[in-house]
């Protein structure tokens, strides 16, 4: 059988069973991504989910986690998705990780009660999207949502006992835009306090309008040390007692670094300013979604 292609997941799902309920992003109208430009968005009918999931297990001897994919899984209703974690779990008995994409919008659209029933399904983690704690920066991206809704998003995953994994993407706010960008960053951060944080890098692909943007001058990306000093400063007003496990190893990223906030906070800080001090950044031609 044969996914629909493109295909993405977080790195964190490397080794996890890849079941396609949906196809593309319910948004995708953020200028920035261009991942599901290709699809257009709908949800599988749920037989031919199940037809799917029937084949995975004839094929595959184990399947301790399971990622469901595309870009925003959680938009399923609530009944439709809870039959569907079921019947996982039904033919993957050893599956004790289901996890996805969860857009603002398909979190705040399900109930607390909902939340803390897929949670007892089995659903372990949602990713969620923050790309910015910036209002400003969301709003010129196209997100559809302002910052308290996604904080709203994450608060309420929380609340329901499953675990969080926000990402941010430095450089999103070009020049004009940075310094905002970073401080409301870390300042959003710290509000969620997410179980997992991570940066990537931002791309500047050719079907976007970002990228016409940059063409047209309107858009002024950053160079590779100014994107570096803007994570910086992201990690600087991080502040957080709880442990935060913080991930910055996707391949769209120019150094790579992993630690727990607060403990690693002033460490990662340390990375950053010797990495920048020896120019030990990855090349651009290493870079890539």
């Amino acid at each position: 059988m044969n996914y629909n292609m493109p295909l993405y997941r977080p790195p964190s799902e490397a080794y996890s069973l890849i079941v396609q309920a949906t196809l593309g992003c319910s948004h995708n109208k953020c200028t920035f991504c261009d991942m599901y430009k290709t699809k257009k968005f709908i949800i599988k009918p749920i037989e031919q989910i199940k037809k799917e999931i029937d084949y995975y297990r004839e094929t595959i001897k184990s399947a301790p986690r399971v990622f469901l994919a595309d870009g925003d899984a959680l938009i399923i209703e609530f009944e439709m998705l809870s039959e569907i974690i079921v019947y996982i779990k039904e033919r993957f008995p050893e599956c004790n990780r289901i996890s996805m994409y969860g857009s603002p919008k398909s979190i705040l659209l399900k109930s607390e009660k909902e939340l803390k029933e897929l949670k007892n399904l089995g659903v372990f983690l949602i990713y969620l999207g923050l790309e910015s704690g910036d209002d400003e920066v969301l709003k010129s991206v196209n997100k559809g949502v302002v910052v308290n809704e996604i904080i709203d998003a994450g608060l309420k995953v929380k609340a329901a006992g499953i675990k969080l994994s926000i990402t941010a993407i430095a450089g999103l706010g070009g020049k004009a835009l940075s310094n905002n960008h970073a401080i409301n960053t870390g300042r959003a951060v710290s509000v969620i306090q997410p179980e997992y944080f991570s940066i990537l890098s931002l791309m500047y692909n050719k079907n976007t309008e970002l990228y016409k943007d940059i063409e047209n001058g309107s858009f002024a990306p950053l160079e590779n040390f100014e994107i570096l000093n803007e994570i910086k400063k992201i990690i600087q007003n991080i502040d957080t007692e709880s442990n935060i496990i913080f991930r910055s190893n996707h391949a769209s990223n120019y150094l790579s670094l992993e630690g727990t906030f607060p403990k690693d906070k002033n460490k990662i800080i340390d990375e950053i300013d010797k990495a920048l001090e020896n120019n030990l950044l990855i090349p651009e031609m290493y870079r890539a979604l």
